[in-house]
């Protein structure tokens, strides 16, 4: 069976669509939560990269001057608003000042996070709280907040940020494993409902990526030994690994998919 020549004509201009525009966020506004260091600031820099204007809220003010000078050199606009994401009303403020700033959000990646390690036995109960909070309810709060701005318009994405242990129970971390399971829950309850609206909801995992927040790990040498022999890939991840997944899903791309949690980890899952 020969294809027609209206299906064909469809296909090619699906393909040229995908080669012009699909990954191009040209006129669009991202707020990244923690996009100042680490891992956010490459999702901040690389949706830049790609077209996007950045509002970036964060609780300090560590790497502002070196966000901005990435953001700049690239023809974008950055705003900063410094705020505890864990404060009552915080989430409505970002939103809020977000589109005071730009006019308009389409984007939202929750990354702002922490870690607390200890064993489970010398749990404390201000970590788990404190983890929780900022992990999870933020999460939840900003979501939901920018949620409303996008059933308006009918568009969005949102984009939380996960981990191995979405799916694993790891060691010396209950809160963060907790917090990241719940993630991931949330992920796929905002996608089930958003998806009316035309917003997709999605998540990333990361893998063992080389961070801060993992330099106890491979300072560890058993530790770092048991998890690179898991590693396919044979190597830690680099961050710059990470922003190609963030761009795809902040792009038209990613359309049809909702409700995902990514892994972007070496293949460690598979083995």
């Amino acid at each position: 069976m020969t294809q027609s020549e209206e299906e064909i004509k469809e296909i090619t201009a699906a393909l040229n669509k995908f080669k012009m525009n699909w990954f191009d966020l040209s006129g669009k506004v991202a707020i990244v939560t923690g996009g100042n260091t680490g891992l956010g600031q490459g999702y901040a820099v690389a949706l830049a990269e790609a077209g996007a204007d950045i509002f970036i809220a964060t609780f300090g003010t560590q790497g502002w001057d070196s966000t901005r000078e990435l953001i700049e050199s690239r023809g974008r606009t950055v705003e900063f608003m410094q705020t505890d994401l864990t404060e009552d009303g915080a989430a409505d403020k970002v939103i809020s000042e977000a589109i005071s700033k730009f006019g308009h959000i389409d984007i939202l990646i929750n990354n702002a996070g922490m870690i607390k390690r200890n064993p489970i036995l010398e749990s404390k109960d201000e970590d788990w709280e404190n983890v929780i909070a900022i992990n999870l309810s933020a999460v939840y709060h900003l979501s939901l907040a920018a949620s409303k701005e996008f059933a308006k318009q009918k568009s969005g994405k949102i984009i939380n940020i996960g981990s191995m242990l979405s799916f694993q129970g790891g060691k010396f971390i209950p809160s963060y494993t907790a917090a990241k399971h719940g993630v991931a829950g949330l992920t796929k309850s905002f996608a089930s409902e958003m998806a009316a609206y035309n917003v997709q909801v999605n998540a990333i995992a990361p893998g063992y990526i080389k961070t801060a927040n993992t330099a106890p790990i491979r300072a560890d040498k058993q530790r770092n030994n048991e998890i690179l022999s898991r590693i396919p890939a044979g190597h830690w991840g680099e961050p710059y690994e990470l922003m190609g997944i963030a761009v795809y899903l902040s792009s038209d791309a990613a359309n049809y998919i909702n409700g995902a949690v990514i892994p972007v980890d070496g293949g460690y899952l598979v083995r």
